[in-house]
């Protein structure tokens, strides 16, 4: 394997029925830009709705992403950027608050970072434990909505922020796959918020969007408004729900359900016909409006919870971005239409931007996280603090903000 003279970023996206790997270094020739040169899938029967039940079979799946992304690439893959993924993955609201103790009140970078602290203060299972902590505004002497209040001067300073948390068996368990595959955790994050670094932009994450990840065993949802994230969810229903629908609702095996979703399914189409399918060589023959009526139930059911979430944060119907969808089950006909409808806002299929190299591989709204993760891999390295001109890490810095001030190590 040659050596790479570059730093090279990897994402590492585990989900339920595949491991996507992307790896990217900046552009030869163009230094302030991104560029992919490899990626790798495998498929992975080792999860269940994000949660990994069978370590050896998680780890099969990570080795052979990560293998096919070293061949394409040919740099060694020793460290990655991965995703957390799963019902356990809860978001809470805290606030915390701290008097400003030095003579002149200047708020300081310390200051910053101790109010953050304080709002990580809360009281959890023994069995959860906290993966990250989002500042999203601050307040200074009752001053609202700050989004850095270092330099400014006060007394009391406070901070909302949002803490998600994680099933401590659920990150063990994920912790000794990566050990076993012989990949480092760089750092860690939710599917979600990856997807967002991957498919928005600045205009989208000032004005208010959401980006649903719709994966095979959970979607992952994340609203990201005036630069900073406002609610995450993990939500457990996924594209295999829909396959096993297919599979009761027209009394077929799971592999004809499956091609079944992905050849004849169309949201909204009440067309009065049937169409034929051959599986190994056995023809079937279904009726088009019952399978998208057995398509919508299921997917009309997790739009409902979306639409519960985004009223815990006042936001039903009131997001101008809208809602960005990316994942596997992403491709299915007619969605965004469906959703559009379902949610009563503006909806599209998220598309990756701004990236050079190996795009059109990973030009894929499910390729949407890993290539994320990639993203976060550049912007969460030593050096990603130096100043940049690019456009899309300058975006990206300047929207993540103080996104990861606590990151599990």
């Amino acid at each position: 394997m040659r050596e790479q003279t570059s730093p090279h970023y990897v994402g590492l996206d585990i989900g339920t029925s595949y491991v996507r790997c992307v790896v990217g270094v900046r552009d030869a020739n163009d230094p302030t830009a991104i560029s992919v040169i490899g990626h790798g899938i495998g498929q992975n029967q080792g999860m269940r709705r994000g949660v990994i039940m069978h370590v050896d079979d998680a780890v099969e799946a990570i080795i052979q992403a990560m293998t096919e992304a070293e061949r394409i690439s040919g740099v060694r893959i020793e460290a990655a950027t991965v995703n957390i993924n799963g019902a356990h993955v809860a978001g809470i609201n805290s606030r915390g608050t701290i008097a400003i103790s030095n003579p002149n009140r200047e708020i300081t970078p310390e200051d910053r970072d101790r109010v953050e602290e304080s709002a990580a203060i809360v009281k959890l299972p023994a069995n959860r434990e906290i993966l990250q902590v989002f500042a999203k505004n601050y307040r200074l002497d009752g001053q609202d909505n700050l989004k850095d209040p270092v330099g400014m001067h006060g007394v009391r300073l406070e901070v909302d922020c949002h803490i998600l948390t994680a099933s401590t068996p659920n990150v063990r368990n994920l912790d000794l796959a990566l050990e076993k595959a012989q990949v480092r955790p760089q750092h860690r994050t939710v599917s979600s918020l990856a997807a967002a670094e991957a498919v928005l932009d600045r205009k989208q994450k000032e004005a208010g969007t959401a980006v649903l990840d719709i994966g095979a065993g959970t979607t992952n949802l994340i609203v990201i408004e005036d630069g900073e994230i406002q609610h995450v969810a993990v939500i457990p229903v996924g594209g295999i729900h829909i396959t096993n629908d297919i599979a009761i609702g027209l009394k077929t095996d799971l592999d004809v359900a499956e091609q079944v979703k992905i050849k004849h399914v169309t949201l909204g189409d009440t067309t009065d016909k049937t169409y034929r399918i051959i599986v190994d060589g056995a023809g079937y023959t279904f009726e088009q409006a019952e399978t998208n009526m057995i398509v919508e139930a299921r997917v009309e059911e997790l739009l409902e919870y979306v639409d519960k979430e985004l009223q815990k944060i006042h936001r039903s119907r009131k997001l101008p971005g809208g809602v960005v969808i990316v994942g596997g089950s992403s491709a299915l006909p007619g969605l965004a239409e469906f959703a559009k409808e379902q949610l009563q806002l503006p909806v599209r299929i998220g598309k990756i931007r701004g990236l050079a190299g190996l795009v059109d591989t990973v030009d894929d709204p499910a390729f949407a996280t890993a290539t994320g993760l990639m993203l976060l891999d550049v912007l969460l390295a030593p050096f990603a603090n130096e100043h940049v001109s690019s456009t899309i890490l300058s975006d990206n810095i300047s929207s993540i903000g103080n996104f990861f001030k606590k990151l599990r190590p």
